[in-house]
């Protein structure tokens, strides 16, 4: 994963955007595509320039502020990728929406943990996930904050001090190998083989499998590539791949979705819960305050490298 913004940087003139969406568009067959990569390549730099601008804002301002901030810098940074995939974006107003809900929340006992959004049928949400990550439907329609946080690999470490370890270590991005624990057969309640079958549709081709007393080995043909998105997740820092431990937080997504409903939430919490968002700041009452300021930590880091890492892979 590259961790500087070169990529960013190379893309901010008029002449450079405007032949990489050239190559893009010549890629996915667009009819006009000189007259296209024209036309979008100055929307295409403010996208980016916006979308890094709010992060880096962001760093700078105090905590209360920084996932409104955070999450129209990553609304930004998509649609400059939706630019390169869609040269007409947005082909209508109904992509303009968030693509997702907040429920209502209950005044007494609120926790963000337990807190859910519901996903909505139209919006940049099912949009982006759909020409970008190549998912028509999401796997549910409404999940809680506390489970999106479980699949984010930096997060894990906060788990594992309270003694609920939410995923397990099976792999580096430089190997073309994969170890997982025979345990998880258990968590899973599955023979190897159904185990083997449920994971392979997200492996590029298996070269062979082999296991031991407590190890299941899978040896691909090629590297498991970072933008494939889960039951495989990241680590931005030591670049090992992570899977969720147990059943029921088996989720095939891109953690770009995760991190877009957790700054979601957060963002409509600080704009229109100001008592809540007040206290927890403040009174740092339970362990909401933890978890929430360590994941804007990674956010803020991993999204714009991960999007950088795809518009330069694309």
């Amino acid at each position: 994963m590259n961790k500087s913004n070169e990529f960013y940087t190379y893309l901010q003139s008029q002449q450079t955007a405007q032949r990489y969406l050239l190559q893009c568009y010549k890629k996915i067959g667009t009819k006009d595509a000189e007259s296209k990569s024209y036309a979008n390549c100055n929307t295409f730099i403010y996208y980016l320039d916006h979308g890094n601008r709010f992060f880096e804002s962001g760093k700078q301002l105090d905590l209360f502020a920084r996932p409104i901030l955070y999450f129209y810098g990553l609304t930004h940074l998509l649609k400059a990728c939706l630019l390169t995939k869609r040269p007409d974006y947005p082909e209508s107003t109904t992509y303009l929406a968030h693509g997702v809900t907040a429920r209502k929340r209950k005044k007494k006992n609120y926790s963000f943990m337990e807190d859910e959004v519901k996903v909505q049928h139209h919006g940049l949400l099912p949009y982006f996930s759909e020409h970008l990550l190549s998912m028509k439907k999401l796997p549910f329609e409404k999940i809680k904050m506390g489970e999106l946080l479980a699949l984010i690999p930096e997060m894990d470490s906060y788990f594992t001090y309270g003694k609920q370890a939410k995923m397990v270590t099976i792999g580096s991005c430089h190997s073309p190998h994969l170890q997982f624990p025979m345990h998880l057969l258990d968590t899973y309640h599955l023979t190897e083989n159904a185990f083997i079958h449920r994971v392979q549709a997200y492996l590029p081709c298996i070269k062979q499998i082999k296991h031991d007393k407590s190890t299941i080995h899978v040896e691909l043909n090629s590297l498991l590539r970072q933008s494939a998105g889960g039951p495989f997740f990241f680590h931005m820092e030591d670049e090992t791949i992570y899977f969720p431990i147990h059943r029921e937080s088996y989720c095939p997504i891109s953690e770009i979705i995760i991190h877009y409903l957790l700054l979601y939430n957060l963002s409509m919490l600080s704009r229109y819960e100001a008592e809540w968002w007040g206290e927890l700041l403040q009174l740092k009452p339970d362990q909401d305050y933890p978890f929430i300021t360590h994941f804007l930590q990674i956010t803020a880091k991993k999204m714009p490298m991960m999007l950088e890492q795809a518009l330069y892979t694309n």
